[in-house]
This record gives C-alpha cells, structure tokens and sequence, in this order.
C-alpha cells in the first residue's frame, strides 16, 4: 500500500496521514416568478432557465473521522490549489507530518 511505501521512505520520526478528498456540487435551478393576472385567469410568466452552483470541497481522515471543508465557487486548477494549500495549513503539513491524500480520477 502506499501509506507503508511512504512511511518506508521516511523513515525519520516523521508522522504520515492518511486523508480522501472530493468535492460536490450543490445548487439550484431557480424558476419562481410572481406575476399579475386579471382574476380567474391563469398567469403567465416568462423566465429564463438560469442555473446557480457552488461546490463544497471536502477532506475527510478515515481513521480518526476529522473533517475539513471549504465552499468555493467553482472547480478548476486554481480554486482546486487554494484548496489543497488551506487544507495543508489546517492540518499542519510540512516537513514533520506528511499527508498522503486519494482524489478521484474525474474529468
């Protein structure tokens, strides 16, 4: 497994965790209007179909089930990087605590 091969390759009194991550998209389609409508008629409303996500971002660490997550507003190499260095703040990595994190194979 690759935590082994990782601590093995570190063998100094360096600590290893082991951490997932994915991230979820969440959102609305927003379709209500109000309308004025002469009594007993049926109101029309025209709208355009618009669309509004947000993506949560989330770690998890199996062993211990501590979690950190962070809402952003989209998912690409730079949120995705802000991402990863505000989990590696939160959690202390560096030289005296390594993390080995599994992501999903998307896109």
């Amino acid at each position: 497994m690759k935590l082994e091969a990782l601590q093995e390759a570190h063998p100094e009194p360096e600590e290893v965790e082991l951490w997932a991550q994915d991230e979820a998209r969440l959102g609305l389609k927003p379709v209500m209007r109000r309308v004025w409508a002469p009594v007993g008629e049926r109101p029309t409303a025209r709208f355009k179909r618009g669309y509004k996500w947000t993506y949560l971002y989330g770690f998890v660490h199996p062993k211990s089930g501590k979690v950190f997550w962070m809402i952003l507003p989209t998912v690409n190499t730079e949120v995705f990087s802000l991402a990863l260095g505000e989990f590696a703040k939160e959690v202390g990595a560096g030289e005296e605590k390594r993390i080995l994190l599994v992501v999903d194979k998307a896109g």
